[in-house]
């Protein structure tokens, strides 16, 4: 056989068992990949299923059920009035709720897209980091009270969370590949999440902090300018509308030194084992945030997408008002990659001294114990912080429980008798629970909340409200409690001649308190006899 013919059969024996070899390699890393991503979601679809079921709506949930069970047109209305940065997340609901109109329904979407959430943090990590690192984030996720409490909400955040880091994923991938495909889908995305809440927005100003991080060159930095365009293009008429509705959000404070902290512990854990531990694994984290340049990093996307949007909004609200922590939940997405992140360096830093004085590896820091290490870690947080997911699955955690206040009417009031609200916006248990509202009057009610296109209805003026009130002899009364205790005073004049008339007039006589509102029954007060 000459030399060519023998080199050539020895190719056609080898090179079928290379690929042969590199086959298996390619499978076992795809195998790696899915399972990195796929278990996180899995822990957070279950985690967000326990206890969905609490047998009541605190208000917020109340009004996206109220609001999803109108009429396309009528919530249109209603966006003229108030609400318009929900718009986009009550038609949804509203195509959502067409399959069943219950509480459990309205809080699947959120759970689905916490699960989302929990498989795109893991994506981040495997892509910037490696498979483990992205498992142990996407856990770390999972099992976060913070992210447990909004995917049982039956309003927007879980979503814009999800829209958020898929967002961020996407910017990873167009940095990484510069294509103008990539950069549009990368704006499609995080436009439609700043229509679920406008204060997505926010998350352009953590990806060019990443960018200036990752010194990247003039083309990425156009790619990335068009699409920012746009989506604060797209954000005008949002922005327009909502500008004038800013009266919703006056009940907000100045965030403190304290807001922050406790926004620290819900990113990181309640509790102060967990926090300390995570904490002190973040900061090792940080030591990664430079890399090549051109090149961006775990940590250097994963600290501006904690970091950033909520300073910006802090600092924003000491001129005007406008923080609280749902509103940044999307920044919770990137406190496990910091931590994943540090939890990687120190397994790194497992090493013996060589025989040159230097360090090396463990062999092993690469074996699959330190990946369930971490596992079991993340198991035993879990555990710790159980207590605080338990708790949450409590209606009576939250600021109020419309559930238990409609058990209490619904025994209390027969047909016929006449209720008030106090202030207007208690009607919620009412428009949510209508059932145990059923044959009562509502004494000062002048419009229907979907008709007026409102989310409480229209009232009597208060000279009316006085009149309706004096033919009365008993009204039942559904209040906040510390309005009657006289802690607060309503603005409303509406509001403030219900209360005259209920203070001068009529004496309280039964009184239950329950998911935070009183139902107390008032009965008109003996006239006293002229002298």
């Amino acid at each position: 056989m000459k030399p060519q013919s023998r080199r050539a059969a020895a190719t056609a024996v080898v090179a079928p068992a290379g690929g042969a070899t590199r086959a298996p390699r390619c499978h076992r890393a795809r195998i790696r990949r899915r399972t990195a991503v796929g278990v996180p979601a899995l822990v957070m679809l279950a985690v967000g299923l326990w206890g969905l079921d609490r047998g009541g709506m605190w208000r917020d949930e109340a009004v996206s059920l109220q609001v999803g069970r109108r009429t396309v047109p009528q919530i249109w209305l209603l966006l003229h009035d108030v609400d318009a940065v929900h718009g986009l997340y009550y038609l949804l609901v509203h195509a959502v709720l067409a399959v069943h109109p219950g509480e459990v329904v309205l809080r699947l979407p959120s759970v689905c897209a916490a699960a989302v959430t929990a498989a795109l943090v893991a994506a981040l990590g495997t892509r910037l980091a490696r498979p483990r690192v992205g498992l142990w984030a996407g856990l770390l996720y999972a099992v976060a009270p913070m992210a447990g409490h909004y995917a049982q909400e039956g309003r927007s955040y879980a979503l814009v969370a999800a829209g958020a880091t898929g967002a961020t994923l996407l910017f990873v991938q167009a940095v990484q590949r510069g294509s103008s495909r990539s950069w549009a889908a990368y704006g499609a995305v995080l436009g439609l999440t700043c229509w679920l809440h406008e204060f997505a927005v926010l998350l352009l100003c953590a990806h060019a902090v990443s960018l200036a991080l990752g010194r990247v060159g003039g083309r990425t930095w156009r790619g990335w300018g068009c699409a920012a365009s746009a989506v604060l293009v797209s954000l005008v008429p949002m922005v327009l509308v909502s500008r004038g509705q800013a009266a919703q959000v006056a009940w907000l404070r100045r965030p403190t030194a304290v807001t922050a902290e406790e926004l620290l512990r819900g990113f990181l854990g309640p509790s102060g084992a967990v926090y300390a531990v995570c904490l002190g694994l973040a900061s090792v984290g940080l030591v990664g945030l430079f890399g090549r340049r051109g090149e961006i990093t775990l940590v250097g996307v994963a600290l501006p997408l904690t970091v950033v949007p909520p300073v910006v909004l802090m600092l924003a609200s000491q001129a005007s008002p406008l923080f609280v922590d749902r509103y940044v939940l999307y920044a919770l997405s990137g406190a496990p990659l910091l931590v994943a992140a540090g939890a990687e360096r120190v397994a790194g830093m497992v090493a013996r001294p060589a025989g040159d004085g230097r360090f090396r590896r463990h062999p092993m820091s690469q074996s699959r114990l330190v990946t369930l290490t971490g596992v079991l870690a993340i198991a035993l947080a879990f555990l710790h912080q159980l207590p605080v997911l338990r708790a949450d699955r409590n209606p009576g955690t939250r600021p109020d429980d419309l559930g238990a206040v409609s058990r209490v009417t619904a025994r209390e009031l027969m047909p016929g008798d006449a209720v008030l609200f106090l202030p207007a916006h208690a009607r919620n248990v009412a428009l949510t629970y209508p059932g145990a509202f059923r044959g009562a009057r509502d004494v000062v009610l002048v419009e229907g909340a979907a008709g007026s296109g409102t989310l409480y209805g229209r009232e009597a003026g208060p000279r009316e409200v006085r009149r309706r009130l004096e033919r009365l002899d008993r009204v039942w009364v559904v209040a906040d409690p510390s309005l009657l205790a006289g802690r607060w005073s309503p603005r409303r004049p509406t509001e403030r001649a219900k209360l005259a008339v209920l203070q001068a007039e009529f004496a309280g006589r039964e009184q239950v308190r329950r998911g935070g509102m009183v139902v107390r029954l008032y009965v008109r007060k003996p006239m006293r006899p002229r002298h």
